[in-house]
């Protein structure tokens, strides 16, 4: 099940007849796959647990962080062979910056800020634009969790995502639960001496928990000509940069060369083949280089394996792993030189410094494997309930550690909601409120003969909002009633303009009311088919004079 390759050939084949030492040593290979998957669906799971524990706590937050940094993504290719099309790796992501045609720049296709849609990425793969530049989790300044902007479109819905969604949950879920088909693979290759060691869960495992690779690259630190020598039995490379600058290497002949002797390379350049430690890479040649390298070398494990994962649920993970500063100089900055400090706090601790006056503190950029970096977390709960259980509560208790509650383990653990979905604040003080829709007889604006002492008129802004739609009907209703009886006693003069001649309808029987004079009767009705109903028209007839006071309601 470790994947040691055993350094016995069979010569003979199944016609000619296996020797008793060849049958043994061939049947190892059907015995391998049945000990991997049994012994690494248990290593699949606890890596799905360690995944989770540090992305658990990254929920959407935030609209906008307003970065205006972002990564530049290109179609990945394995010498002219396009692996994955530049379209797949930018549809559902917001541009960082215009994409234009290249030999028209100014011909925009995507403005900055806008979501690249799937027809979008088509075209701009059809004009021959090699690389985008997108937001991404990476860049994103949300001190808490991540915006919609860094994240994009959600993959589930097709539209950009919603704030409370849990994207650290559901890329831990994403990465984790294809590691079991990365276990059962070495069911076709058992046996044979394949890529298996350096490949499936072991090598995933190794980019997370960011350990030095075995047999690791040997990369130059300076950029200049290579020279080749040799020095105590060991193969000295040097490396002769600007002015005196010379950079000495010194590797096993049973190290295999990627450079020869006169070739010109850069900074972070691999000397030797091998898998490359990529703590050398953040310390050489910083933490955009290291983040595309983790992003890159899980991706080409899973896709060796046929399994396709998003980018975005590997970016969620390197995001948490990168969080952490170690302070080398606090300057005047409230820190402790040595310690590990949170990339958000350390921030607010230089800011504040600064503004007392004072020097800001220094540190460096700190690449933490996933249970180092759930173990930092700021949730005291959290880290107890994951690993080190005594170790973690004891080193709290002696520092007075508060926990904020911020991720979603420490609020099931004390009974609480979680901070996600409809548990969040901003959904739980939302109060609904439901009218109910008013009768067909209600609907119809009521009738009111007009006075001159008293004027009546309901309109949608004197209704306070509290009052519910009861109570502003027997209101209005209260009101037609008095008005009516009032009405014939104060009969005002008919208006300047006199209303048009038309017969006279047939007169209807009133409850308990004068019926009014038919020609008015007739004229209102005949307003009323026209739509006079709206408030808009029944102010502008009443500040014309040409029709009668109307109480508005709903």
């Amino acid at each position: 099940p470790s994947g040691r390759i055993l350094p016995i050939p069979i010569k003979a084949s199944l016609r000619e007849g296996l020797t008793v030492l060849e049958y043994f040593i061939s049947t190892h290979g059907a015995r391998k796959g049945l000990a991997d998957t049994a012994l690494r669906t248990a290593d699949s799971g606890y890596l799905t647990r360690r995944l989770i524990d540090v992305a658990q706590d990254i929920i959407v937050r935030e609209v906008d962080c307003g970065s205006t940094e972002g990564i530049t993504v290109q179609a990945v290719k394995e010498g002219s062979v396009t692996i994955v099309p530049l379209r797949e790796r930018i549809q559902g992501r917001i541009a960082a910056e215009d994409v234009t045609r290249p030999k028209k720049k100014k011909e925009v296709i995507v403005r900055k800020g806008e979501d690249i849609l799937d027809e979008t990425a088509e075209k701009i793969e059809e004009i021959g634009v090699e690389s985008v530049k997108i937001r991404s989790v990476l860049t994103c300044r949300a001190a808490y969790g991540v915006c919609i902007k860094c994240y994009g479109r959600n993959l589930a819905t097709g539209k950009p995502v919603d704030i409370g969604e849990t994207v650290g949950i559901i890329a831990a879920q994403s990465i984790g639960e294809p590691g079991t088909q990365l276990t059962l693979r070495t069911f076709h290759t058992g046996g044979v001496a394949t890529e298996d060691i350096i490949q499936g869960l072991p090598r995933v495992e190794e980019l997370f928990e960011a350990r030095k690779p075995k047999g690791h690259a040997v990369i130059t630190e300076t950029e200049g000509v290579v020279k080749l020598g040799e020095e105590k039995g060991l193969r000295k490379i040097t490396i002769q940069g600007v002015g005196d600058e010379e950079r000495v290497y010194l590797v096993p002949f049973s190290g295999r060369l990627k450079v020869r002797n006169g070739a010109m390379v850069q900074a972070g350049d691999q000397l030797t083949e091998g898998s490359v430690n990529p703590h050398e890479i953040l310390r050489i040649k910083g933490v955009t280089e290291v983040q595309r390298y983790l992003v890159n070398e899980v991706q080409s494990v899973y896709r060796s394996q046929g399994v396709d994962i998003n980018d975005k649920h590997i970016e969620v993970i390197v995001r948490q792993m990168l969080r952490k500063v170690r302070v080398d100089d606090s300057g005047d900055a409230e820190m402790l030189p040595g310690s590990l400090v949170d990339i958000h706090e350390f921030s607010r601790h230089n800011e504040q410094a600064v503004r007392r006056g004072g020097e800001p503190g220094k540190g460096s950029l700190v690449l933490l494997g996933v249970t180092k970096a759930s173990l930092a977390t700021d949730s005291v709960l959290s880290a107890a309930s994951f690993q080190e259980t005594t170790r973690v509560l004891t080193d709290a208790a002696i520092k007075g550690k508060t926990d904020p509650l911020l991720g979603l383990k420490e609020n099931v653990i004390i009974g609480k909601l979680i901070p996600a979905g409809t548990g969040m604040m901003r959904y739980r003080n939302i109060e609904l409120f439901y009218e109910e829709p008013p009768d067909e007889e209600e609907e119809a604006p009521k009738e009111v003969s007009q006075a001159p002492e008293e004027k009546l008129e309901v309109t949608p802004e004197e209704v306070p909002e509290e009052a519910t739609v009861e109570a502003t009907v027997e209101a209005a209703a209260e009101a037609e009633i008095e008005e009516a009886l009032v009405a014939p006693a104060l009969e005002a003069p008919a208006p300047e303009e006199p209303a048009p001649e038309e017969p006279e309808p047939t007169p209807k029987k009133g409850k308990g009311k004068k019926a009014p004079p038919p020609e008015e009767g007739r004229g209102d009705r005949q307003k009323e088919e026209k739509g006079s109903g709206s408030y808009k028209r029944a102010k502008e007839r009443e500040e014309r004079g040409t029709g009668r006071k109307r109480v508005a309601f709903r």
